[in-house]
């Protein structure tokens, strides 16, 4: 049986208001914050005119069910926010189809409360609809599907790329753990170095183990170049051609790193400054300032690692070839006193100069 106890208590579950009748007025405004998962979406509405949660329910991961419990708030509804994350951008898709305002935000760059003492979908949800109010998160852009399929190809590069450094470690680990020497040739995994590797004399359990993780390493190679091969076919498509034209006219940006800048900036006219480019693939350093103080700190690393080190590698060749960015590093080394500081902003300078080269379409030029 349902007392006025009982109701009261439900009703300050999530709010004042008891969330299961609440409707918005006529000059109402509200955000939605979203915690997507596989299985159940969990939703928060903060009202602005009450400064506070009115609404909140969990749902199954049914994006035509959302569309419709949403549907009753269209006319109040100010932005509907979820972080990115595993399940991608399935549901801001279909928001924006149903034309509702939605945002995916950067998980990095939400605010964090230091002395928060629990977690859960639920908080979570309610506190990126109050961020969202106050203008406190950072949004994405959201990937068409072709955008995102195109740029799912670059990023199986870098996770097979990453599985073979991890089975060569793993092999240079096995020969000094048993006391063996490197053959010739394996510093750089030249045939040669994986031939001498069959002929090391070895018992026949460690045969086999040495074997095996040989014969990974060769799948992998093989894996890598149909990767490497489809990349390469991409980059002759219409909509990526132009672009990695003007991209690898740049000292050395190959097609590997124009095709990772190229999808990773899938709308780079999205960025203002060069500022926001440095931010987004993670090379801007952290900035700390007091009164008249300002100290550059280690770079913020927001962003995904891959690219920042292909950014890197490129950069090393770019002062190679580039006696005005030669010049450049040489100063940033005796200001740093470090030469990977200072790669570091040559790298930051790379991926500034290749997104105004996509942005404008004009071929590298050495720098005056």
């Amino acid at each position: 049986m349902t007392t006025v106890a009982n109701r009261k208590r439900d009703g300050k579950r999530n709010g004042k208001r008891d969330n299961r009748q609440w409707t918005p007025s006529a000059d109402e405004r509200v955000h939605v914050g979203l915690d997507v998962h596989k299985k159940a979406i969990h939703v928060a509405v903060w009202s602005v005119r009450q400064e506070q949660i009115v609404r909140q329910w969990v749902t199954p991961a049914n994006d035509a069910r959302l569309v419709e419990q949403l549907e009753p708030l269209r006319a109040a509804i100010v932005r509907i926010v979820y972080e990115a994350g595993p399940t991608g951008y399935r549901v801001a898709r279909s928001l924006a189809e149903a034309t509702l305002p939605v945002e995916v935000i950067a998980a990095s760059k939400t605010p964090q409360v230091a002395d928060r003492l629990a977690k859960s979908d639920g908080l979570d949800c309610r506190q990126l609809a109050e961020y969202s109010a106050k203008g406190l998160l950072h949004r994405v852009a959201i990937p068409t599907e072709q955008q995102e399929a195109d740029r799912q190809v670059t990023r199986l590069r870098d996770s097979w790329t990453s599985k073979r450094r991890r089975v060569q470690q793993q092999i240079k680990s096995f020969l000094l753990q048993h006391g063996l020497g490197e053959p010739d040739g394996l510093a750089n995994w030249s045939a040669k170095g994986l031939e001498g590797l069959g002929q090391i004399e070895l018992g026949p359990e460690l045969r086999f183990a040495l074997d095996l993780m040989v014969e990974e390493l060769g799948q992998l190679n093989g894996q890598l170049l149909r990767i490497n091969q489809q990349i390469r076919q991409l980059s002759k498509t219409d909509r990526h051609g132009p672009a990695v034209a003007v991209l690898t006219s740049h000292p050395g940006v190959g097609l590997t790193v124009a095709m990772a800048f190229r999808t990773e900036l899938h709308q780079a006219g999205q960025f203002t400054d060069a500022a926001q480019v440095g931010q987004y693939v993670g090379l801007a350093p952290r900035v700390s300032q007091s009164g008249q103080t300002r100290r550059d700190g280690p770079i913020s690393r927001s962003g995904r690692g891959p690219l920042r080190a292909l950014l890197t590698q490129a950069a090393w060749v770019w002062i190679r070839f580039d006696e005005a960015a030669k010049k450049v590093f040489n100063r940033l080394v005796s200001n740093t006193g470090s030469a990977q500081k200072a790669i570091v902003g040559m790298a930051r300078r790379l991926a500034i100069r290749l997104w105004r080269m996509m942005v404008t379409g004009e071929v590298y030029r050495v720098a005056a």
